[in-house]
């Protein structure tokens, strides 16, 4: 499930940092009543951008260090425990 989700967010901070512009555009439709009227700023796309390039670094990251996690148990022969397993189990 972790993966999962880092993958996601991988995915959209990538498409965040690639198109920012349209980015700010959904969410700008999404969160205002009147987003026609809404105008941003020039910085608001840098930032959208620079942004999306962290949101898709750091999933990038989680998903390293999950098949780092991974391999390590492999090669020890124990099987990484599931989170309902973990869950279950304490």
């Amino acid at each position: 499930m972790k993966a999962l989700l880092l993958l996601v967010a991988g995915i959209g901070g990538l498409l965040e940092a690639v198109a920012p512009r349209r980015a700010v555009a959904v969410w700008t439709r999404a969160l205002y009543r009147n987003a026609g009227e809404a105008e941003p700023r020039e910085w608001v796309y840098a930032a959208a951008k620079a942004e999306g390039a962290l949101v898709a670094a750091g999933a990038l990251v989680g998903l390293f260090r999950l098949a780092i996690a991974d391999g390590e148990a492999a090669e020890e022969g124990v099987e990484p425990e599931t989170e309902t397993e973990a869950e279950t189990t304490g």
